[in-house]
């Protein structure tokens, strides 16, 4: 009995063992023009196999490296595209850059110290108070993102003037939301508002005057005998 564990590995999975074996074919024939017919007939194969590569940019050509390399980069045809190397197949693909910012506080995010740094370049007056007093409600909700349990006004006014290094900070009579109003604003997050439907998915008490299959009334008229 012959096991996949005695043939031969498989380079590209993706196109069967069939194709690996008509590939090792292809370098038995010694014709070079019917060796080239024979490679452009299994690319086609190929192809249909994987229509879905149709939709990507130079898929004929993607084909055919594929072929030479489960040829074991030992096809000679003349092929419409010259054979990769395979010190190509090899190469490592170069390592993508990730963007490491230093964010002071992590539960805030980066998105609101662009907005904090926005805000310091506003003129002193009452819509860079109402910006300030938004950006602090918004530190303050997500602040109990992370933590449920309540937070003062003292901190977060520490912390906008800490992230913003010191330009900005809220006057002595400025009240933020109060921490229910917020979660209640937080859908899933402890939110006090009761869905329309939730009601109407509890259990109601069993009453057997009004179960149609219950067989209460024919007892009841069993008891009158």
């Amino acid at each position: 009995m012959d096991y996949n564990s005695t043939r031969d590995k498989l380079i590209i999975p993706e196109y069967g063992r069939n194709v690996q074996k008509m590939a090792a074919y292809l370098l038995t024939i010694e014709d070079r023009e019917k060796r080239t017919n024979m490679a452009k007939a299994l690319v086609n194969i190929m192809i249909q196999l994987h229509p879905d590569q149709r939709d990507t940019v130079d898929y004929k050509r993607k084909i055919w490296d594929h072929l030479y390399i489960i040829a074991d980069f030992k096809l000679d045809v003349d092929g419409p595209f010259p054979a990769p190397s395979p010190e190509d197949r090899i190469e490592r693909p170069k390592p993508i850059p990730y963007p490491q910012e230093n964010i002071r506080f992590r539960p805030y995010g980066k998105n609101i110290a662009k907005m904090i740094e926005k805000a310091t370049l506003f003129e002193d007056g009452p819509e860079k108070d109402a910006l300030v007093k938004n950006i602090a409600n918004h530190l303050k909700k997500s602040y109990l993102n992370w933590n449920r349990d309540s937070v003062n006004d003292e901190l977060i006014t520490d912390h906008l003037k800490e992230l913003s290094h010191g330009k900005l900070k809220l006057s002595d009579d400025m009240r933020l939301a109060h921490t229910n109003d917020l979660l209640a604003k937080t859908p899933g997050q402890g939110s006090s508002t009761v869905p329309l439907n939730q009601n109407n998915n509890r259990r109601k008490k069993f009453n057997p005057k009004n179960d149609k299959n219950s067989n209460y009334r024919d007892m009841r008229n069993r008891k009158k005998n």
